[in-house]
């Protein structure tokens, strides 16, 4: 079939919104490192939206830091995609035209460093989930001991990971006598701004005094919330728009109608019109960045695991069952109580506007796909949460219960006896100390006992240990819904 091109743009049907500004006079202000699909239905929409009002300045080059696949999606149909709103049964397709190539670092890093060291480049922004930034979970230093960022240090020319890409722009920048870009991490990293920057300058020392120094001094790291639902795009997914449309689009990548983005108001050079785009700018990303963990993320998890282990497939499936919808009531009912909301957050209404994103059918949201990564989420997401109800003294049963169901998802295999693989890059690490343990106090110390995930004050609270356990024998012997009930 006809792929989804500038050749092919004018034939789309008359429902589907089209770029309308002229693609050919867009300049490359934004390079952007992770180009998956939640960038693609999120920040990249921002800057479409800026290009519509008519500055062309803000054009996103794209960089795949590992495969050759959203390169290869996207580079027969001119960078062109479709991003379908899903909103019950109704459905908005829109074009976005503000990507204007991919390239992917692993072929050509010197490429990508001289993209980035472009004059016209003012923005860096990042989506390299919570494994690409190399800082451990626990500390929040830079691992240098993975052997990507010890290949960074030892040859900068040829960087490997995010951290070291921004080191090897910004030396290079600063050699041809170019101002800095600002990095805008867009990854759920609390404090996210501070540590890519911590990331950078401590990469950047080991390699060059003065450049850490240069860094420190001019660039800009603002810390930033995101919020959007990004379900996997399935195969069934391009056939169906394909069959509406009459063109393939490869790249397509769908989502749901609420989009949120929170920047800290700190850049150090140009930026787009962004109040205007409907992206808040603030003096504190904080309150908000920890609502959305404790709140959104946590409760994705906790649903991922539990709702998997009971054998939904997806979380609008987990929420319509009584018993889970109301777990999840619990866990909001802890988490809220470590929440300091901003001026303009609602809690009660966020909690309801959750619920109701939770629950539309229409995005297919796996369990599975949110199940990734759990030892690098859970710190954020589960377990600062924890602590800070531990230290004020209050009970911690439903948060605890998504821990549990972590732990108990590295079986991989559910009540209904499917199996699964873990995907996690501790997977290897979490079977062999689980391994070791035959009870499920064993299981859980087991687990407390890896520091990078579970913090030192923690893994030695009684209160913690045994109310994780307790929950994950009863999961064990029950089962997931007995456990919860």
């Amino acid at each position: 079939m006809t792929r989804l091109s500038e050749a092919t743009l004018a034939g789309l049907p008359g429902a589907i919104e089209r770029p309308g500004y002229d693609r050919a006079g867009v300049r490359v202000g934004v390079v952007h490192l992770g180009i998956g699909a939640f960038h693609r239905a999120h920040q990249s929409v921002v800057f479409d939206d800026a290009l519509r009002s008519g500055d062309l300045r803000w054009g996103v080059l794209g960089v795949s830091l590992r495969s050759a696949g959203v390169r290869d999606q996207l580079q027969p149909q001119d960078g062109l995609y479709c991003v379908l709103v899903h909103d019950g049964d109704g459905q908005t397709a829109r074009v976005i035209g503000a990507v204007q190539g991919v390239l992917v670092a692993p072929e050509d890093p010197a490429a990508v460093v001289q993209a980035m060291a472009s004059p016209e480049v003012h923005i860096v922004t990042l989506t390299v989930t919570e494994k690409g930034y190399r800082l451990d979970p626990a500390t929040g230093a830079l691992i240098d001991t993975d052997p990507d960022v010890a290949a960074d240090i030892a040859d900068i020319g040829t960087p490997r990971t995010a951290p070291g890409f921004l080191v090897a722009a910004l030396a290079e920048r600063r050699r041809r006598g170019i101002a800095p870009f600002t990095v805008v991490s867009c990854d759920n990293l609390p404090h996210n701004g501070a540590r890519v920057r911590a990331a950078v300058l401590d990469l950047a020392g080991r390699i060059d005094a003065g450049l850490a120094a240069w860094i420190a001094t001019e660039a800009a790291f603002p810390s930033t919330m995101v919020d959007r639902i990004v379900p996997a795009t399935t195969s069934d997914d391009v056939a169906d728009l394909a069959a509406s449309t009459g063109v393939e689009d490869q790249g397509m990548v769908k989502t749901e109608p609420f989009t949120q983005w929170v920047i800290e108001d700190r850049f150090c050079g140009p930026r787009p019109d962004f109040a205007r785009l409907g992206v808040q700018l603030t003096g504190a990303v904080a309150p908000w960045e920890d609502a959305k963990l404790r709140l959104l993320n946590g409760a994705h998890s906790s649903i991922a695991y539990l709702g998997g282990l009971a054998g939904h497939a997806f979380v609008h499936q987990v929420v319509a069952d009584p018993v889970f919808a109301a777990f999840v009531e619990r866990l909001w009912d802890e988490a809220q109580t470590t929440l300091n909301p901003p001026t303009g957050l609602n809690i009660a209404d966020y909690r309801r506007d959750l619920m109701a994103r939770f629950g539309n059918p229409a995005l297919q949201h796996r369990t599975r796909q949110i199940a990734m990564d759990g030892s690098q989420k859970l710190p954020q997401r589960l377990l600062a949460t924890i602590a800070d109800r531990l230290a004020a003294g209050l009970g911690v049963e439903a948060l605890s219960s998504g821990v549990a169901g972590w732990i108990r998802w590295q079986g991989g295999v559910t009540e209904t006896g499917e199996t699964f693989a873990v995907d996690d890059p501790l997977a290897g690490d979490l079977a062999v100390a689980l391994a070791r343990a035959s009870s499920p106090r064993g299981r859980v110390e087991a687990i407390a006992a890896l520091s990078g995930i579970v913090p030192a004050a923690l893994a030695a609270d009684e209160r913690f240990i045994a109310g994780v356990s307790d929950i994950l024998a009863l999961i064990e012997s029950r089962g997931v819904r007995a456990a919860l009930g």
